[in-house]
């Protein structure tokens, strides 16, 4: 494995932020923490990366101790923190060349792994980076994260604030860093993000509430799923959550998902809104995904 964690504890007073956490990360895949702001994630990210100390529990990334070798860990990985955190009054090309001489390396002897993401830099290498648009800064961290070929690199929510096209383009990136060996751990708070990676962590609050595949965690809803619409949708979601066989229910886009042990309530749940004073309605069985899974596992 190339990072490893058992029973590892961090709290910030009377707050516990990770509350006995393992995971294992084999290497060459990309791993997913998938959870909203306060779940934890960047507190991880900082135990793992040798920034913080654990309160209790232990680990390992690349075969070295977050303790006791923390000098060593910071020469195998690469960390992007979640908010930009370069010299915005040096150019493009003097952060990636500020971060290749601490790490006692060139730009050059690493092009390989950069090549692709600098080719979109290029033409703006003499621009300060604070001059430089959200996925721009983006892409320029990620070049600085990636310099010295690091054998595990740590993304902390490196997509949030960025538009769609730029997160889109950002993935296919990963997936060829993933094939250049290394291994990539990932926080995000976007749930359509968990399918791209090999396997992912569900967290809220400190907690872990499932770890698997992304196939594993959908596959595993064992209950049905209804999208719900009417013409009192404001009313909709409260009305829902007092339904008798409601499991869950939660806001998803223009309808309410609804969790429920069977569909033959279809009909039932029907004239129960009915009653309620609803009208124009759409019930249909859908199929779940990450967000579902994560929802039904926080809610009600």
């Amino acid at each position: 494995m190339m990072i490893e964690t058992e029973n590892i504890c961090k709290s910030y007073g009377k707050i516990q932020a990770v509350k006995s956490w393992s995971i294992s990360v084999k290497a060459n895949e990309i791993y997913g923490l998938i959870g909203p702001d306060g779940a934890g994630k960047t507190t991880l990210f900082r135990l793992l990366t040798t920034v913080l100390l654990p309160d209790s529990g232990k680990g390992v990334v690349a075969g070295y101790d977050i303790v006791k070798d923390f000098r060593q860990i910071r020469k195998e990985i690469g960390y992007m923190p979640g908010r930009f955190s370069l010299y915005e009054d040096l150019t493009v090309k003097e952060n990636l060349q500020f971060f290749a001489t601490v790490f006692s390396t060139t730009i050059e002897e690493n092009m390989h792994l950069i090549k692709d993401i600098y080719s979109q830099l290029e033409k703006f290498s003499s621009r300060k980076a604070g001059k430089l648009s959200g996925g721009m800064k983006q892409k320029l961290a990620l070049c600085c994260a990636l310099i010295h070929s690091p054998k595990v690199l740590f993304l902390d929510e490196p997509t949030t604030g960025v538009d769609v096209v730029s997160r889109r383009e950002f993935w296919q990136m990963l997936k060829r860093l993933k094939q250049e060996g290394i291994t990539i751990i990932v926080s995000t708070p976007y749930m359509d993000e968990a399918e791209m990676c090999d396997s992912i962590a569900l967290v809220n609050q400190g907690e872990f509430l499932r770890i698997d595949t992304p196939n594993g965690i959908v596959s595993s809803f064992d209950k049905t799923l209804f999208s719900v619409k009417s013409n009192k949708m404001h009313q909709l979601l409260n009305d829902l959550k007092q339904y008798s066989n409601a499991l869950s229910a939660f806001s998803f886009g223009e309808s309410i998902h609804l969790k429920v042990n069977s569909p033959t309530i279809k009909q039932d749940l029907s004239s129960y809104l009915s009653d309620k004073g609803h009208s124009e309605l759409e019930i249909q069985e859908i199929k779940p995904n990450i967000e579902d899974c994560f929802m039904a596992m926080t809610s009600m």
